[in-house]
């Protein structure tokens, strides 16, 4: 019979907590506390995201009924809703944001050697954002539309592992483009966006750090050809040009030339055109890194649903970011646990057994490997059989 830690107890054993403790420290977040610290705070917020709580309520009673257990699972106080909201309205939520920077950084170097559908030594990033609804009279810092409110979560996309490495959280009110300016362009790498980032002023800024980027092109763009190379259209390529721009104004904010890329796909039936200031990659492996684009699209669909990201625990802005950064912080935790421990699972899969076996104590790889441990049974024991004549 196992006899040892919780199955929570070990993931939390992966934890960096020495990080974390520095986290805190830097704003600050114990000064003045005796009891309910940080690090509990973080405990029963991510225990509300692995088992799918859906209120301060439902935290408490959950953790109450399990409160004999809690103290040798990290949480060494008693938990109640007003403790937990007023930590969600008043700890700094730098200190998960923070906390989570340094987990994306461990999850990185363990994926970095994954396999990804195009045979690229560079890192490929997707920018993307998505909106998360909000109701403005009770969120009415999060001003979106005259009667919606709403915030934005912008996320750079490392395609290798699907692992954040920049996000943002906003207001609705902030247009996407605007967050290229707080990205810190990475020299060789490819940033895959979508229309909606075409700035010409910004995407020469990432010209000019030696990034690439692969954008799609707009319908009225006033540009002139330069040199036009032959392609083979069984391959779905239509077109690979170089070209310049023509307008003023856009001439002026990207003065370099840029390569025009049309790809028809047969699967969607539609024409796509791309440009990028790549040269020396074959048009077919823009286009297919593009198409790999779709990723965090699944990934904001994936969190939206598996993760507590839409009904929030608090109406101020600390209390959204503090359970929004929480709960990234328990996306890279079970992604970095999935990878330590070599599971094939998905994290799908992986989050589903964890949220009814929590508290279990079982080796962690048991439960999510369904392997048996025998127990040996030794044939010569020191103490005497009295029953064997």
């Amino acid at each position: 019979m196992y006899t040892g830690q919780t199955v929570f107890s070990q993931l939390i054993d992966c934890l960096p907590a020495f990080q974390f403790r520095k986290c805190v420290e830097r704003y600050q977040g114990n000064l003045g506390l005796k009891g309910y610290s940080c690090w509990d705070h973080f405990l029963c917020m991510s225990f509300a995201q692995l088992t799918y709580r859906e209120s301060l309520r439902d935290i408490e009673a959950c953790l109450r009924s399990l409160k004999s257990k809690l103290y040798h699972n990290g949480i060494h106080c008693k938990v109640s809703r007003s403790t937990i909201a007023y930590a969600n309205e008043n700890r700094n939520w730098r200190i998960y944001a923070d906390f989570a920077h340094i987990l994306i950084d461990e999850a990185k170097k363990l994926y970095i050697n994954d396999k990804f559908e195009v045979e690229l030594d560079e890192t490929v990033y997707a920018f993307d954002s998505t909106t998360i609804d909000l109701c403005l009279s009770l969120f009415p810092w999060a001003k979106f539309r005259k009667h919606k409110g709403a915030i934005k979560l912008h996320t750079l996309l490392d395609l290798r592992g699907s692992i954040p490495s920049f996000i943002r959280i906003t207001t609705g009110k902030v247009h996407d483009v605007n967050i290229l300016d707080e990205l810190i362009p990475e020299p060789g790498s490819f940033y895959v966006m979508d229309r909606g980032y075409t700035d010409f002023a910004r995407l020469y800024r990432l010209t000019q750090c030696n990034a690439f980027f692969i954008i799609p092109a707009k319908s009225n763009l006033d540009f002139h050809r330069v040199i036009s190379h032959t392609v083979d259209k069984s391959s779905g390529l239509r077109c690979d040009q170089v070209i310049a721009l023509n307008g003023v104004k856009t001439s002026n904010l990207y003065p370099e030339k840029l390569r025009r890329i049309k790809y028809y796909d047969a699967e969607t039936n539609k024409k796509l055109v791309f440009l990028t200031n790549n040269f020396s990659l074959q048009a077919l492996i823009i286009a297919e890194l593009f198409r790999c684009r779709w990723k965090i699209e699944l990934f904001f669909k994936w969190i939206k649903q598996h993760l507590r990201i839409k009904a929030f625990y608090g109406t101020s802005e600390n209390a959204v970011k503090t359970q929004i950064w929480i709960a990234v912080s328990t996306y890279l935790l079970v992604a970095i646990v999935k990878k330590m421990l070599k599971i094939e699972l998905s994290l799908y899969t992986i989050l589903q057994i964890l949220s009814v076996t929590l508290f279990e104590k079982m080796p962690i790889l048991q439960v999510l490997t369904n392997k048996d441990y025998p127990v040996q049974i030794y044939d010569n024991p020191n103490q005497l059989n009295l029953f064997n004549f």
